[in-house]
């Protein structure tokens, strides 16, 4: 079971005082354990890369992160370098102003740029930031992140409170349909909660508590 599990999960490090040694540390666990991929800051990624090249574990960065606001191409040129320096997968966040601005158009479009340049070359997630909407805004930003093309829609940076919930994960699967993934981060620790988000319809999971959750125990830490 745990193997199994452990491809539902980015292994995830993105905290602003993570040192080289964390890094380390997550790779050799995420080489371990099989996880989908490792979860970094872009600065790490060349070095993520050269230790997982040869391995079944991808690299996946952020975009725009924690906030959203960068400029666009700003994100397009996070996106470029990021893939140049070998991510595989990318986490992108959405301007969420101007979604709650009902600026649908600016939204999209901030989306798709980012999808376009990760082309065929990198899979695409794009952060709504759940903890920050209602139930209208949830389900818009879902549908413009399909409407652009991305692959994946994700709740949370886990930098503006709250986190993964069920009920956000079966509002945003409904959404979204079978076409699309839908990742669940921030708050997710156990294998409790984990097995509950699966089965409400995440199809991937981001956490840096991924080694307890594959033990089935209770993490400490938070994404």
């Amino acid at each position: 079971m745990s193997k199994e599990l452990a491809r539902y999960i980015d292994h995830t490090q993105l905290k602003p005082e993570t040192t080289k040694a964390k890094i380390e540390q997550v790779v050799e666990e995420a080489k371990e354990h099989e996880f989908a991929s490792v979860c970094v800051n872009p600065y790490w990624v060349p070095y993520c890369y050269e230790q997982l090249k040869d391995t079944p574990v991808k690299v996946c960065t952020v975009i725009g992160f924690p906030l959203g606001a960068n400029a666009t191409a700003v994100k397009v040129f996070e996106t470029e370098q990021a893939i140049s320096d070998g991510a595989e997968e990318v986490d992108m966040v959405i301007n969420v102003g101007e979604l709650k601005s009902n600026h649908d158009a600016a939204v999209k479009a901030d989306i798709q740029a980012v999808v376009e340049a990760a082309g065929d070359k990198a899979l695409t997630k794009v952060i709504i930031e759940t903890s920050l909407l209602n139930e209208e805004e949830k389900v818009r930003a879902c549908r413009l992140a399909k409407e652009a093309g991305a692959d994946f829609v994700k709740t949370s940076t886990g930098f503006s409170g709250g986190g993964a919930t069920v009920e956000d994960i079966r509002l945003m699967r409904e959404t979204v349909g079978s076409e699309m993934g839908v990742k669940a981060s921030g708050g997710v620790r156990d294998l409790k909660t984990a097995k509950a988000i699966i089965e409400a319809g995440a199809s991937r999971i981001g956490a840096s508590a991924g080694i307890d959750i594959i033990r089935g125990e209770e993490g400490t830490s938070d994404y």
